[in-house]
């Protein structure tokens, strides 16, 4: 399963199916580890961790929300989540029932009593049949209308997205000037400081579907440190001078 911080980054989120006893159902990342992934409720301010092998797929659009897959039901109980179990409660039998109705004794085998039988006339049954074929060419016909969506328009922008971020080619030692010389000037150009000594500089290329990120500390020139797509995904990014890879940076940088 591919990271779910790259996927989701800072924006809000459902879970689906619902977790119980946690609503309502909007939710924002914290943060992750190899196997628990931190998740707040925006509203409420409850922090949850969530084992990944119960996290499903994200789903491709996020309108009017973004979802998150679960592999199971779970609900919230004593400070933690956990699968969510249905529990059948047993009707309780009358005075003398027999517990297993099915068995008969001997001594009380009596001829079943003759029950009248109404036959279904040929117009209700031409009907019924009628009325199910229609439900079922219904059906065939969602499916169908869904594979076509999903083909010819999601996945034809998906391609479009990756086709136009793959050439970046720009390098941790690109700054502002080496980026101008090669693509010209930016359509803006935006700064952005994170409240401690990082500052971040973001040159908009709607040609190129892209916004490119630079980054910076207090006193030194920016450096790139890789781009965005205009949904604002991490679609390209650099080894850090520290050894780090700068995806972990971009994942948690807000839109600005």
């Amino acid at each position: 399963m591919p990271p779910l911080l790259e996927e989701v980054g800072r924006r809000r989120f459902a879970f689906y199916p619902p977790i119980a006893n946690a609503e309502p159902n909007e939710w924002q990342l914290r943060g992750a580890t190899r196997t628990e992934v931190n998740a707040i409720n925006t509203r409420t301010e409850l922090e949850i961790w969530i084992p990944r092998h119960y996290l499903g797929s994200v789903s491709e659009i996020d309108d009017p929300i973004l979802i998150v897959g679960l592999t199971k039901e779970l609900e919230y109980r004593e400070g933690a989540v956990w699968p969510r179990v249905r529990r059948v409660i047993e009707m309780p039998r009358a005075v003398n029932e027999n517990p297993r109705p099915w068995h008969q004794s001997k001594a009380f085998s009596e001829p079943a009593a003759v029950v009248g039988i109404r036959l279904e006339s040929p117009s209700d049954s031409r009907a019924s049949r009628i009325l199910l074929v229609a439900g079922v060419g219904a059906v065939v016909v969602s499916l169908l209308a869904a594979g076509v969506l999903r083909e010819w328009i999601f996945r034809p922008r998906q391609a479009l997205e990756r086709t136009s971020t793959a050439g970046i080619g720009f390098t941790a030692s690109d700054d502002y000037r080496s980026i101008v010389g090669r693509w010209g000037s930016p359509v803006s150009d935006r700064w952005h400081t994170d409240g401690s000594s990082m500052t971040f500089q973001a040159l908009a290329y709607p040609r190129q579907r892209v916004t490119l990120i630079l980054m910076a500390k207090s006193g030194e020139s920016p450096h790139y440190i890789g781009a965005m797509s205009a949904n604002w995904h991490v679609v390209a990014a650099v080894k850090l001078a520290n050894g780090r890879d700068s995806r972990e940076v971009l994942s948690g940088l807000p839109r600005f």
